[in-house]
């Protein structure tokens, strides 16, 4: 197994010669063969364990086993203690989630203070066959379906290819020692369900499973390759993308039969879950939305348009008590007084500084604002503003004005208001900068 984990290594993971890895290390068999391989390979190591204390007292025997091991073996080490049900509950989160979440922030941390380049872990074959059926059974898409992946940024998993019993007999021919976790003799955990009666079931009716499966498995990332390119091209086709949000024009999507495969693709890192109300959103009338907890879908005429969701509330308010030179909350504006004026545009206004009262403010737009816009005679209502200029509900909604004792002097980045801007007769002018 050494030789063929030495060229896995060199083939696959060439980037790991002379880096500064970190193992996480728990003490298992798995994670104990990964540790010994690399001591054997001479890389340069360090070995991070987790104590769950989920398991009392055993929790503590594994975290003193490993720092046994690393002092038998003069390994740089880190060690850490999780009060996981009480981050569970606190987190409302699953306590297997709760504990991965605990454990990847941790390493992650470590990997950023102590200058490492990559975190190891021990995920094998036998693990992703187990991820696998978990995916299938509770229901996914094709990234569902390709298994735990060989890398993920600055996270590998290089045992991925072998097999729990080749681990096994690697540990017992080396005399590697390794503690058990008694909780993988239980049935409580789903996974362990899979592990315990279905996976052996399936070894017993085909000798050869590990092996179709790593075939399939190939076949399946393969697929999702050509998936990934045949998003990326019509993604360019159909969606335009800004600085805040990205457009979806329906008229040239529909013209792909899978169009609903293409939303799929597009919107699944979002955190969007109700994929019948996206596909429904295509045909449905302007104003209608889908909302992650991070995003919001909304339909607007031909399109549809991703934003963040804004965790600024419609009733903010935010107060200019004087001539600053600068604000940065919620937008970056730069205030200046200047004798020569120039051309007023969306994002650059001159105002009359007799004509506004401090502390100015800016907010939200309300039922029944209006203001006087540049370049118009009278008045206008600033919802029939937005209705002309084709403002979106989330335009709308975006939308920061700049006021004077509530009256609107700027729409900002968009439009002013005839009454406070300054001419060439002006005594006092204010240059007001969106950046």
């Amino acid at each position: 197994m050494l030789i063929k984990f030495q060229n896995h290594i060199a083939q696959n993971f060439p980037q790991l010669k002379d880096k500064k890895l970190l193992l996480a290390v728990s003490g298992g068999i798995d994670s104990m063969v990964l540790m010994h391989l690399f001591l054997q390979l001479n890389y340069d190591i360090s070995i991070a364990h987790c104590n769950f204390q989920l398991r009392g007292e055993e929790s503590n025997e594994d975290e003193n086993f490993v720092k046994s091991a690393a002092e038998k073996f003069k390994i740089p080490n880190y060690f850490i203690q999780f009060d996981t049900e009480i981050y569970s509950k606190e987190n409302k989160l699953s306590t297997q989630l709760a504990a991965r979440k605990l454990r990847y922030d941790w390493f992650q941390k470590l990997l950023s203070e102590n200058q490492l380049d990559y975190l190891v872990t021990a995920h094998h074959l036998d693990d992703n066959v187990e991820t696998f059926l978990i995916n299938f059974i509770r229901g996914t898409g094709l990234d569902g379906l390709t298994g735990i992946p060989a890398q993920n940024k600055n996270i590998v998993r290089p045992l991925l290819p072998f097999s729990r019993e080749e681990i096994e007999n690697y540990a017992k021919k080396n005399q590697i020692q390794w503690r058990e976790d008694s909780s993988n003799a239980s049935d409580k955990y789903f996974r362990n369900k899979l592990r315990h009666n279905i996976v052996p079931t399936v070894k017993e009716l085909n000798t050869g499973f590990l092996d179709s499966f790593q075939n399939t498995l190939n076949h399946l990332q393969q697929a999702e390759s050509l998936v990934d390119d045949a998003s990326k091209l019509v993604y360019e086709k159909v969606v335009l993308t800004t600085e805040n949000q990205s457009e979806i024009h329906l008229k040239p999507l529909l013209e792909f039969k899978n169009y609903k495969a293409y939303l799929y693709q597009w919107l699944k890192e979002y955190g969007f879950s109700a994929w019948n109300d996206i596909y429904e959103l295509v045909e449905a009338q302007s104003g209608k939305q889908v909302f992650s907890e991070t995003h919001i879908l909304l339909k607007d005429r031909e399109k549809l348009i991703l934003s963040e969701r804004k965790a600024v509330s419609k009733s903010a308010v935010f107060f200019i008590e004087f001539l600053e030179s600068k604000v940065n909350i919620p937008l970056k504006l730069t205030f200046s007084k200047v004798v020569n004026i120039f051309e007023t545009n969306s994002n650059c206004i001159f105002v009359n500084e007799d004509k506004i009262k401090f502390p100015l403010t800016i907010r939200k737009w309300q039922e029944g604002d209006y203001f006087y816009p540049t370049g118009m005679n009278g008045k206008k209502k600033l919802s029939k503003y937005f209705k002309d200029e084709k403002y979106s509900l989330i335009d709308k909604e975006n939308q920061w004005l700049l006021c004077s004792e509530n009256q609107i002097i700027w729409v900002i980045g968009k439009r002013a208001d005839n009454r406070y801007i300054a001419n060439e007769t002006t005594q006092n002018s204010i240059k007001i900068e969106l950046k």
